[in-house]
């Protein structure tokens, strides 16, 4: 694969990568399996049980794990075709796909305070 389509594919896949890590960490669908990993993750006995279930309440950590399966579902390589090519590739996927949740997380909070805003000034004319 050449350098232009392997780079395409980074920033294409790590677009499944973000959505499917924010879904899980952050999304009400799985609020209960999450509620429930955050109650282990400060209350396990072990030190593993505890980092176990912390992973999946955060989107970065998450993300790696995603990034691994997305790996070996669609044996991407950057820049070298050997291990070291799936070592850069997945560092690379991580960070684009935390770039990506980042800008998510940043427009949802502009569109958030939009909506609160224009509820002040409604409430204001109403008054």
């Amino acid at each position: 694969m050449d350098l232009s389509t392997q780079i395409i594919w980074l920033f294409i896949l790590a677009i499944p990568i973000a959505c499917i890590a924010w879904t899980v960490t952050h999304e009400e669908v799985f609020r209960e399996p999450r509620e429930y990993c955050v109650r282990r993750s400060q209350a396990g006995k072990t030190i593993v049980t505890r980092k176990f279930f912390y992973l999946f309440t955060c989107e970065y950590c998450f993300s790696h794990y995603v990034t691994i399966l997305m790996l070996i579902l669609t044996d991407y390589k950057l820049l070298m075709e050997n291990w070291v090519g799936y070592l850069l590739g997945g560092f690379a996927l991580v960070w684009i796909a935390n770039v990506y949740m980042s800008i998510y997380n940043w427009i949802r909070i502009d569109i958030k305070k939009e909506r609160i805003i224009a509820k002040k000034e409604e409430q204001q004319i109403q008054q």
